[in-house]
């Protein structure tokens, strides 16, 4: 009787920590600081607040970008920084520490564009190319017309719109294109900011969005969830399979269907699979391996693993996919927490 009574107090104590790890009050005290990517700003303002709500640590999110994310965490002023393209070996290099990756969900970048009474826009890979670099600049133009015979389309200026910060949502598109287009990959290549032809910028996801909600003949790339919050219309994307694909969790999930590598670190744009939508991107959190590091506190780095490990857990998960992210597979779970459990301060694992 002892020991059942035993197993269920165990059961209870790891349920309540929800894939978190055990807390102590002492971290359960602390505040983290993160900053980084737009892109899963939604998921992550709900999912922190969850998590506190539960007992976790208080979490302050800087919705800021991906590269002033980056630069936060390399000049150590956060606790962990986020990302939506992961950090190339020459940006590893240049941190301070081994920094380790976490993918936290899966989301895409949708191209949403304004024409009133125009839904359904079908754009192949040779459409975008042409629009992004200015080769096309009429919404009537024949070659959109001849892929969208169903539909009417104005004798209408394009006005592109981007994202004037270095952003991961611009590195997912660009890393796309590049796959798709070597004239894009020539002309402007894969980056977090880039030299554009011609458009308007905005900051941030929730800037792009506005731009393209308030400017009929509009035309730009967003993370999903911006896009289906302001009802903007998303165009359907022609995959490497030749259909056209609606941007779903379904479709997401689709692109994931990949092995991932012990790092994590994978593009996962232009996928082979005929039902994937092919700008499809994992998101990171991203920390140094070892935590003990300007002064930090054993519970501030205790608190930065569990909080990770929660968020990559069932019950985060499931937040994720009611704000229209796509939850992480097996495999990226099982990889994140095999490196949250790398993670050391004073060279000691944190969690045991």
């Amino acid at each position: 009787m002892k020991n059942l009574i035993l197993l269920l107090v165990i059961a209870v104590t790891a349920a309540s920590c929800g894939g978190g790890g055990t807390r102590s009050a002492k971290e359960k005290q602390v505040t983290l600081s993160a900053a980084g990517a737009t892109f899963p700003q939604p998921f992550y303002n709900l999912a922190f607040k969850k998590y506190s709500e539960e007992g976790g640590p208080a979490i302050n999110y800087g919705s800021i970008g991906s590269g002033a994310g980056i630069k936060s965490l390399r000049d150590q002023v956060v606790d962990f920084g986020a990302t939506d393209g992961y950090l190339s070996d020459a940006e590893l290099a240049e941190m301070p520490g081994e920094v380790i990756h976490i993918p936290t969900c899966i989301g895409a970048v949708v191209i949403g564009y304004n024409l009133p009474g125009v839904t359904g826009l079908r754009l192949t890979p040779a459409l975008l190319e042409g629009i992004f670099l200015a080769d096309i600049t009429k919404w009537n133009d024949k070659r959109i017309t001849d892929e969208n015979p169903g539909l009417t389309l104005p004798d209408m200026n394009i006005t592109v719109v981007y994202r004037s910060d270095g952003s991961g949502t611009t590195y997912i598109f660009s890393d796309y294109m590049s796959k798709v287009s070597p004239k894009w990959n020539g002309q402007l290549g894969t980056g977090k900011a880039l030299n554009w032809p011609a458009g308007i910028g905005g900051k941030g996801n929730p800037g792009v969005a506005g731009t393209i909600s308030q400017s009929q003949g509009t035309i730009g790339y967003l993370g999903f969830e911006y896009a289906y919050a302001q009802k903007i219309p998303m165009a359907l994307i022609q995959n490497s399979a030749g259909n056209y694909v609606e941007p779903t969790l379904d479709s997401f999930s689709a692109a994931a269907s990949v092995e991932m590598p012990g790092d994590t670190r994978i593009m996962i744009t232009n996928s082979p699979n005929p039902e994937a939508y092919p700008i499809t991107s994992f998101t990171w959190a991203i920390l140094y391996k070892e935590q003990s590091y300007r002064g930090r506190s054993a519970e501030a780095a205790a608190a930065t693993v569990n909080t990770l490990m929660w968020l990559t857990g069932p019950g985060a998960q499931a937040i994720a996919t009611s704000v229209h992210y796509a939850k992480l597979p097996q495999n990226a779970t099982e990889q994140a927490a095999i490196l949250l459990r790398s993670v050391t301060y004073n060279g000691e694992p944190i969690i045991k």
